[in-house]
């Protein structure tokens, strides 16, 4: 039977299933990960043969959650399409924290599940369940193709939708569910077409940096701030430098570097606020902003005027619900930013350096903790850098130091700021762009996305340096007003049970099952020996630290910033 000649019932399975395939490839797929099951067969089945043909490359997982993140990872790095395919029933939904993810961080990522036929759908057939709309609102675009019908046209207008190319509509996830009627595997006489030799090929991308000519002499000198949140690009460090102005950027921010950035910006807020001899009188915001509560009482300050740069649609808030000013281009935008003074900006950087000497010094010693091992990772990042949610990211953000050049591409899923499929998404950012990726996370997060270790036989092992900060449970949370009720005594244990969930899990041995190289760290000279050391494969640091005292460090450094910031503020 062939496309031409469908039959009585349509386009057979394997038919129907090529199609997609060639649609997919003809739309920029290039990567697809595949989790195993019998109703998907017809779609695994054609994606091999386009494997054979070098005209995608093939991961397989065996876990439906990990290989939704292993996608999300690979459209990250690559920008483009990824997708990743599933039977039917409970795999779809396993997909769902991908999904959700790349929805609110506009990711393109194709998620195709397998479904029964019609006639066999409401009947209690095994394995079948309600599938078309399982993600509502999460996904750009979902279609549900019945089986022995064409799938070309939902094919390409899923790959349209998730690349943005509709009006007014950012990029992100869709849905194709594709239903499959027997038989399910290749005819007699079928087989894999001989090996190619071909295998998609990839360069390596380096981190960007940009040059802006010097803002017009014409715009008012105002003390206006920069804020770079996530996946505000080297366009906002260009910005803030040609226009004289502070540059305060989360570390996933990829504008983290320059001549004007601030290390520890969040931490001198308050030293320029309404009663400081310089307060800050207007905020220019490039990305999203998820890190810190004093950048979000900034952005909440009605008497300091803020604007976004946006000048394509974004997933990450609802127009109308944010108070910033939408501004498309950057002329505008230097016309509402205007230009800083060589007192505001040198203000800005004394304090800065005043206040990253002052970290220094409090995280000076020989143990590690957390902020004093986000500074070393950081310093010794290139390639990639991946940053788990959690306190990783944000120790980045408190003591890392701005270079003067980008250092690495960073990532983060900052979509919706979960822990879960970090190791997968790791694994899939490294292997997307073919380069070493260093990611950081905590034990928790670790534990959380352990099943992200396990790559079957032959499967592709990624140039991935897995980081672990161990503190044997959830640290964020002591730093939190939940800190605070511990404190008191009055729920005795129950906060440390509930938030902190201590666990005494032996990484090594869980290194060791899933076949992964461990080393074992507590000093922070023995964390910057072991980020020296060349590897190949994949490599996990565990860094031991110790949670119990992290609260009272957090305002160590605070009252150290505090002081040699209003000592230098005061100088001036």
């Amino acid at each position: 039977m062939s496309p031409a000649d469908p039959g009585p019932n349509g386009l057979s399975a394997l038919d129907a299933a090529r199609t997609a395939v060639a649609t997919l490839l003809d739309s920029g797929v290039r990567y697809v990960v595949v989790a195993p099951g019998s109703r998907s067969a017809p779609m695994a089945y054609a994606l091999a043969e386009a494997d054979a043909a070098g005209l995608v490359e093939l991961l397989v997982r065996i876990d439906e959650r990990d290989a939704g993140f292993t996608a999300l990872g690979l459209a990250l790095a690559t920008g483009t399409p990824a997708a990743v395919l599933t039977t039917s029933g409970t795999a779809v939904g396993n997909v769902m924290p991908a999904v959700m993810e790349a929805n609110h961080a506009a990711v393109p990522l194709v998620v195709i599940s397998a479904d029964r036929p019609e006639e066999l759908r409401g009947t209690g057939a095994n394995q079948t369940t309600v599938q078309l709309d399982l993600f509502g609102d999460h996904v750009r675009f979902a279609a549900d193709v019945p089986a022995g019908s064409d799938p070309r046209r939902a094919v390409e207008t899923a790959l349209s939708a998730a690349s943005g190319a509709f009006e007014d509509t950012p990029p992100g996830p869709v849905h194709l569910n594709l239903a499959f009627r027997d038989p399910l595997v290749p005819g007699p006489g079928e087989g894999l077409p001989a090996e190619s030799g071909r295998r998609i090929y990839r360069a390596a991308q380096g981190p960007l940096a940009l040059d802006f000519p010097p803002a017009s002499a014409g715009l008012p000198e105002r003390r206006t701030v920069v804020l770079a949140g996530h996946d505000a690009g080297p366009v906002a460090e260009a910005f803030a430098r040609a226009h004289g102005l502070p540059l305060l950027a989360e570390p996933s921010s990829n504008a983290r570097f320059g001549p004007n950035a601030v290390g520890p910006y969040r931490l001198l807020l308050e030293h320029f606020g309404p009663d400081s001899p310089q307060p800050i009188e207007r905020v220019v915001l490039f990305g999203r902003p998820t890190l810190s509560r004093p950048v979000g009482a900034l952005l909440a300050r009605a008497d300091v005027p803020s604007a976004l740069y946006q000048p394509v649609p974004v997933a990450w808030y609802e127009p109308g619900r944010r108070t910033e000013l939408p501004l498309e281009t950057l002329a505008d935008l230097a016309d509402f930013a205007g230009r800083g003074s060589p007192a505001w900006l040198d203000a800005w950087l004394l304090a800065g350096a005043a206040a990253q000497h002052a970290v220094d010094l409090v995280l000076a010693g020989t143990a590690a903790t957390g902020p004093s091992v986000g500074a070393l990772v950081w310093a010794h990042s290139k390639g990639q850098l991946v940053l788990g949610s959690s306190n990783g990211i944000r120790d980045v953000d408190l003591a890392g130091w701005p270079a003067p050049e980008p250092l690495a591409t960073v990532f983060a899923n900052r979509g919706l700021a979960g822990i879960d499929g970090t190791i997968a998404t790791a694994t899939g950012i490294a292997l997307g762009d073919q380069q070493e990726t260093t990611v950081l996370m905590g034990d928790v997060t670790f534990l959380h996305d352990a099943g992200g270790l396990l790559l079957g036989a032959g499967e592709a092992e990624p140039t991935l340096r897995i980081v672990v900060l161990n503190d044997a449970g959830g640290a964020i949370f002591g730093l939190l007003e939940h800190g605070a009720v511990e404190a008191t005594g009055r729920y005795g244990d129950a906060v440390e049970r509930l938030f902190g969930t201590p666990q005494s899990v032996d990484l090594a041995a869980l290194a060791a099952a899933y076949g992964v190289a461990h080393r074992s760290v507590s000093t922070t000279s023995g964390l910057a020996e072991a980020l020296a050391e060349p590897w190949e494969g994949r490599r996990i640091i565990e860094v031991r630290t110790d949670r119990r005292s992290l609260r009272k460090l957090h305002a160590r450094i605070k009252s150290a910033v505090g002081a040699a910031v209003t000592g230098v503020l005061a100088a001036e």
